[in-house]
């Protein structure tokens, strides 16, 4: 079982920038493809962007594609979501997800998740 924490939200201004990290415990957190998912306010959680086991292989969804970036370091344990040119509808509450045997995707989510870290864009 991997244990998942986030970090790095917080309040930007629209243009901004942010960049989330997803800390996981354990020693085989390679063996786990990881996902991003957000929840903004009142509406229900969507998928983000995932990331293969070795980072080989990532998908986005179309409304970050080209501003987002997932990518990881499985040697500090961490996979990060970085956040360009943000906007208000990005503002959401972002959860990190993983699953040992399948990829992450918009229809796919893996039984662990984090606890989530909040993100405000302002106009």
């Amino acid at each position: 079982q991997v244990q998942l924490v986030e970090s790095g939200g917080g309040l930007v201004q629209a243009g901004g920038s942010l960049r989330l990290s997803c800390a996981a415990s354990g020693r085989t957190f390679s063996s786990y493809a990881v996902g991003w998912f957000r929840q903004p306010p009142g509406k229900e959680r969507e998928f983000v962007a995932a990331i293969s086991w070795r980072g080989g292989s990532t998908n986005y969804a179309d409304s970050v594609k080209g501003r987002f970036t997932i990518s990881r370091d499985n040697a500090k344990n961490t996979v990060y979501l970085q956040m360009n040119s943000l906007n208000p509808e990005d503002t959401a509450v972002y959860y990190c997800n993983a699953d040992r045997n399948l990829l992450i995707r918009k229809d796919r989510e893996g039984p662990y998740w984090g606890q989530g870290t909040q993100v405000t864009v302002s106009s």
